[in-house]
């Protein structure tokens, strides 16, 4: 069985030789469906995804799928720089979490006490809105299925969902069969399937899959006559707010050790990349099927809520304890405009 194909570009010049980078994304060995190719708009970076494909994602996510999927080990690609510009930036800006219903938050930090900090990749067993509004994603990917993670967020169509880019699109193809699962465990969909009818990445991922952009988004489709966010809630996001900031890190990896039913977190001081890429980085052991879940500034354990500053993107080879996300900027400010407007 082939891995993950390699993404290549143009190193650092200062930098020379080559540094391995690994992938986050791990795909299982289940045979999928061709399913309806999605719509690329090429030149906004979203693509469409029609009524009857969305039905067939939803049906083909069973819990059976989910939970049997074995992910492959993590793929070494060269992780190189292409020469482009960091990313741009603007104004600080803020978005507020919206509360989720009171069925959804479930126990909290305060009934249970304050989780350790800083923290390598353990459980997360605080409770609090985190647990309804984050979630595993799902999509089939040259021909086999493969999981992420991804995370609801406040927006005005209550209907985004942020992840990373290479969850949306990877080796210049759009994933397909796509859907979000919210409080996703034991192959369980407590929150339902959510299937995509957009997905979108930011324009420098969409042109040249560049890591420094490595960020994209849903629209999921209503389920059942609802909205996401009024079903789980919405996390904050912040744009432009600086580097070296206090941070949790959540996801479902799904790589050894963890076995991708279990919802990890990392949390620390993170610091600026100095190889590389212009990313976030945390000291973090969460393996493939991390990808896209939410880095949070200003998170509140007592209540689960924070504000989305990132997503897990990549690690280095000779750093595999060490994740990195990419910066919110400029760019990825305008992909949730563009998704919530959606």
């Amino acid at each position: 069985m082939r891995g993950i194909p390699r993404v290549t570009r143009i190193p650092r010049p200062l930098l020379g030789a080559l540094v391995g980078v690994t992938a986050l994304l791990t795909a299982s060995a289940l045979a999928t469906p061709a399913g309806a190719a999605p719509r690329p708009d090429t030149s906004t970076g979203v693509s469409s995804v029609t009524a009857g494909a969305q039905q067939q994602a939803r049906d083909f996510w069973t819990s059976e799928r989910m939970r049997e999927a074995t992910p492959l080990d993590l793929v070494s690609v060269n992780g190189h720089f292409d020469g482009g510009s960091a990313p741009l930036k603007g104004a600080a800006t803020t978005v507020a979490p919206t509360a989720a219903p009171a069925s959804a938050v479930g126990r909290t930090a305060a009934d249970i006490g304050l989780m350790a900090f800083p923290n390598g990749g353990g459980q997360w067993t605080g409770g609090g809105a985190v647990v309804s509004t984050a979630g595993r994603v799902f999509f089939s990917y040259q021909g086999r299925t493969a999981s992420c993670s991804g995370n609801a967020v406040t927006s005005a169509n209550k209907s985004t969902v942020i992840t990373a880019g290479h969850c949306v699109k990877l080796e210049g193809a759009w994933h397909t069969n796509w859907v979000f699962v919210p409080g996703y465990h034991d192959g369980q969909a407590p929150y339902g399937r959510w299937s995509a009818s957009k997905t979108l990445s930011t324009r420098q991922w969409t042109a040249s899959e560049d890591i420094n952009y490595d960020v994209g988004a849903a629209v999921v489709a209503p389920l059942d006559g609802k909205l996401l966010t009024d079903v789980v809630g919405g996390q904050g996001l912040a744009f432009n707010t600086g580097y070296n900031l206090r941070m949790y890190s959540f996801g479902f990896p799904a790589a050894a050790p963890y076995d991708g039913e279990k919802f990890i977190y990392c949390s620390g001081n993170t610091n600026r990349d100095f190889l590389l890429s212009n990313d976030h980085g945390m000291n973090c052991n969460m393996t493939g099927g991390s990808s896209g879940g939410p880095w949070f500034t200003q998170f509140n354990e007592a209540t689960g809520t924070g504000l989305l500053s990132s997503v897990n993107s990549f690690k280095y080879n000779f750093l595999p304890n060490r994740m990195y996300g990419p910066y919110f900027g400029a760019d990825a400010q305008n992909l949730y405009q563009t998704a919530q407007t959606s």
